[in-house]
Order: C-alpha cells, then sequence, then structure tokens
C-alpha cells in the first residue's frame, strides 16, 4: 500500500537518499542540488474514513442532529489520526542545533552548481556525519547536528592526472592513461543518460571511523578524520587496472546464524552436532566465534560494463602457502548469460568489417573487444588497439579474413599457455597480413603480471607473424620479449580446460580444440 507520497523536492527528480534510524530522518538531494532533511516519525492529522476506504483530510468534526440517520452517518465516519511524513525537522525531536538552512552548508551543492549522487550516513563516537558524493566528483562530509561541512576530498580526474605516479599508486603512464579512458567513457555515458546517478559509491564501515570509496585507483579505505586524514589501504588496487569499480556494499562480521535453522538442515546428527560448534552465536558481540577463529568481512562490488559482483575478503589466495596452485582459475564463476552485444557480434552485425578503415577504427574506438568462439566455448578479449596498433591490426584482419577459422591450439602448457593461430597446426606455419613477419611492440604498462594475458608468440625480435597465445599464470620473464596486446575479460573457464587437456610428448592435445571463428565487436 502506498500512503502518502512526499512531494519536499517539488518538481525536481531526487538523485540520491539516505534513512538516519536514530533520529528518524530522511537526507535526500535532487538534481538541482538541494539537500533537504525531512521528518519520518510523521505528524499527527485527523481524517475521515468512510465504509469505501476513502480518506479526506477535514478541519473539524460537527454533531448531527441526533437523529437515527445522522448517527447512522456518523458511524460510517470514523475520525481517526493519521501520520504524515516529511515536515521539517526541530532541535527536540531530531537533535539539530540550527533553526535555518541559511545557517548551515546544505545549499553548497546549488552554489556549486552540482547534485548529491550518493549520500551515506557514519556514526563516529556516537555523533552522526553524512557523506555526499557530488556530481562534481568532489566528496563532502557534512555534520548533521549543526548541517556544516567538515572534511571535502577531491576525487577529480585532473587530480589523479598530478599524483599517479606517486605513492600509493604508483602507475606508469599507459597503465594510468588507459584507466583514465574507460574513466572518460564511464562519465560521457553517464551524461548522455536521464538517470542522474554517477558511478562511483562511498559507505561507511560499522564504527563510522573509515569511509570506503571506489576510484578509478581501487577501493580507498579513508580514516577520515578531519584534523588528520589518512589514507589506510587500497582494496582492489592490482584488479582496478581491468575493474573500475563502481557500487559497493560492506557485510561486517561476525555473521549472526539461526543456529536451530542449521541445525535442522544437517542430514545426521553427528553432522548437525560438530558444524553447530564452528557457528556464532546469534547475538554474538565480539570478532570471534566460539571456536576462537576470527570472523572475515566480505566486501561487494560491482564494475562497470560487468554483468558480475566482486566479493573481497581479508583472505588473501595468493599469498596463502596452503592455497591450490590453481586456485585463481577455481575461484571465480562465470555463469552470465551472453549479451546482446554477443548476439549481435556472433551474427557479425558488431564492429568494422571494413579493412580500408581498420586503422581509422584503431584510432577512434574507445575499446576494441574480441569474441574468440572454441569448441570448448567463447573467450573473450579486450585487445590494446592504441597501444599496440600494429599488432591489434594484423590481429583483426586475420580474424575478419577469416585466417584463424578452424585453426587448432597446437600446444599446451599446464601451469604455462595455451597457444595457437598457427594455419599448419605444428608452430611452424603463419604470417602477417602483410606477408612475413612484423615489429615487436613493447609498451611499459602491458606486461605479463597476471593470468589471461594475450600476446604474440614469435622465433626471436621482431618476427611476429600470425601465431599468439594466452597465458595461464604470471610470467614476468616473458615481458619484452613477447607483444602483450590483449587481455582475456570473460572465459577464463575455457581456458582453464584447455589448459588442462590431454597432450602428447610434443604438447599437442590429444583432441583437437579448434577456433570456429573469431567475431571483432
Amino acid at each position: 500500500w502506498m500512503t502518502q507520497v512526499v512531494t519536499v523536492h517539488g518538481k525536481h527528480p531526487v538523485t540520491a537518499l539516505q534513512y538516519d534510524p536514530l533520529h528518524n530522518c530522511m537526507i535526500s538531494g535532487d538534481r538541482a542540488g538541494i539537500l533537504e532533511i525531512w521528518d519520518c516519525q510523521g505528524t499527527p492529522q485527523p481524517t475521515r474514513k468512510n465504509n469505501n476506504h476513502t480518506t479526506n483530510t477535514i478541519n473539524n468534526l460537527t454533531a448531527g442532529d441526533g437523529d437515527e440517520d445522522d448517527a447512522t452517518t456518523e458511524a460510517s465516519n470514523v475520525a481517526t489520526e493519521v501520520l504524515h511524513v516529511g515536515g521539517p525537522l526541530s532541535a527536540h525531536k531530531h537533535g539539530i542545533t540550527y533553526t535555518s538552512k541559511l545557517d548551515t552548508d546544505l545549499y553548497t551543492l546549488v552554489k556549486k552548481k552540482t547534485f548529491a549522487t550518493t549520500i551515506a550516513l557514519g556514526r563516529p563516537n556516537g555523533r552522526t556525519y553524512f557523506a555526499i558524493y557530488g556530481q562534481d566528483d568532489r566528496i563532502r562530509i557534512l555534520d548533521y547536528e549543526t548541517g556544516k561541512i567538515v572534511v571535502t576530498y577531491d576525487e577529480r580526474l585532473k587530480t589523479y592526472d598530478k599524483i599517479y605516479p606517486n605513492k600509493p599508486f604508483q602507475l606508469d603512464s599507459m597503465e594510468y592513461g588507459t584507466r583514465a579512458a574507460k574513466e572518460r567513457q564511464m562519465q560521457q555515458q553517464q551524461a548522455q543518460q536521464s538517470s542522474a546517478a554517477g558511478p562511483a559509491v562511498l559507505e561507511f564501515d560499522p564504527s563510522g571511523k573509515y569511509l570506503l570509496v571506489s576510484t578509478i585507483m581501487g577501493i580507498k579505505v579513508i580514516d577520515w578524520h578531519p584534523q588528520r586524514p589518512k589514507l589506510v589501504c587500497m582494496i582492489g588496487k592490482e584488479d582496478a587496472s581491468q575493474l573500475r569499480f563502481t557500487k559497493i556494499c560492506l557485510c561486517p562480521g561476525p555473521p549472526q546464524v539461526d543456529t536451530q535453522m542449521q541445525l535442522a538442515r544437517q542430514a545426521t546428527k553427528s553432522t548437525a552436532d560438530r558444524r553447530s560448534t564452528q557457528k556464532p552465536q546469534r547475538g554474538a558481540t565480539n570478532n570471534n566465534d566460539d571456536t576462537g577463529v576470527k570472523s572475515d568481512v566480505l566486501l561487494i562490488a560491482l564494475a562497470h560494463e560487468q554483468r558480475r559482483l566482486y566479493v573481497f575478503t581479508q583472505y588473501n589466495v595468493v599469498t596463502d602457502p596452503q592455497a591450490p596452485s590453481d586456485i585463481l582459475t577455481r575461484r571465480d564463476v562465470w555463469n552470465e548469460a551472453p549479451s546482446a552485444e554477443d548476439y549481435r557480434a556472433g551474427t557479425g552485425q558488431g564492429g568494422s568489417s571494413s579493412t580500408a578503415n581498420l586503422q581509422h577504427y584503431l584510432q577512434t574506438a574507445q575499446t576494441i573487444k574480441a569474441i574468440l568462439r572454441t569448441t570448448l566455448g567463447d573467450i573473450h578479449l579486450q585487445l590494446f588497439g592504441k597501444q599496440t596498433p600494429k599488432t591489434v591490426e594484423n590481429f583483426i584482419g586475420h580474424a575478419q579474413a577469416k585466417y584463424y577459422d578452424n585453426v587448432i591450439f597446437h600446444r599446451v602448457l599446464k601451469g604455462f599457455m595455451i597457444q595457437t593461430g598457427d594455419p599448419l597446426g605444428d608452430g611452424t606455419g603463419g604470417e602477417s597480413i602483410w606477408g612475413g613477419d612484423f615489429a615487436d611492440e613493447f609498451v611499459p604498462g602491458l606486461r605479463h603480471d597476471r593470468p589471461f594475458v594475450l600476446s604474440m608468440a614469435n622465433a626471436g625480435p621482431n618476427t611476429n607473424g600470425s601465431q599468439f597465445f594466452i597465458t595461464t599464470v604470471p610470467c614476468p620473464w616473458l615481458d619484452q620479449k613477447h607483444t602483450v596486446f590483449g587481455r582475456v575479460i570473460r572465459g577464463m573457464d575455457v581456458c582453464t580446460l584447455i589448459e588442462n587437456a590431454k597432450t602428447d610428448d610434443r604438447d599437442k592435445p590429444l583432441e583437437d580444440v579448434t577456433i570456429l571463428t573469431i567475431d571483432i565487436e
């Protein structure tokens, strides 16, 4: 049932909302930049409810003449009180110290010609603050009690243009340029959309002491104390080279588990008894469960143009010596259905199909993606056309000419890489689209520093032809020897299936794994 429409913002669309349960009020912002803090407790107003369930607001009730008809009418029109929310705050009910918004900084966004895209609430040491992420990429933290700004952070791209080479980011110009281009693309898409919601999201931790912000560098954890603000750590720093994290949700421990429900779900009493001793009891308030094992905290994030969610914990699978060697490939679940873009690419309706316009396409396209369709599934690739234009032009030219169709993966080394691109199928053939070989394109920011890197195979310096490979582990020894021209962005599980294929003594799969075709988006 919809009980009331609140119109505190008039005709301006609301862009951000945050409820404050302590003071029972709502903090909201609209497209015009106006911030409102309004009552959610409600003000009693008299109403009359008739038998048709129609409610009308009245000023008073007048008695009838006393006859039976009037008595019946009065019985069917009952005077009640309904709580209407949306009223202004008051000092005694809501804990504010100002009497007018003119005495606060609640009009700052209007003056700066921006608006709130996200509002978060924190309560360090019992005092309430709320943080606003503006469409101008600035974070402003306000004291709820006074309505004054206590600290401001600048998250604009031009700020990172000056500090990206320094600690703690330490990015080279090529890596930062790639991230900056993605950031500008995201901002352009936002400007073209009617929705006012911005890509960046911020959230306080349960203590209110730390502020989490998704940025171009990863997810920042900031100790935001006005007198001594500092960056505590970066979450997802390594992944941020490929993923622009947006929405975030912090799920703090320890978990509160319904023990009886857990027991009821166990197959046997012995299993149930054993597992019940491993679960924290309902209402636990410390950071450890009954076994003394420290509970973990989950941070869930979404990323730009990714139909997935990403879960961060305090457990580092990379540095754990007891973790399985293939933990990175086993960690992820890839179960997205094909998108409309996938279908368009599969039917040849996406991307540039003209060889004459290929170089122009490489220079103007924001992102270049390819789908390597194999007999074991699809591998989605992002190609670095601006950084390695010659190599990507060669790859796309061969793909459009169907040069790679029905070519097998002729060399597979588990724990290293999978190689293909040779029309002869034995590692001795293949040439470039120009005939013969072409030169290497080594870029400082493109390295074999992670699994699923797309790189050119060669027989020595400047001997690139048509063969390429995909790594399945980090291979830093290949840097400056093989041209990195792309990365796998989806279909890692397919790469793992190919990697695990049984091979002969020449590292060739016993059962052919074949490229059906390569589609360019």
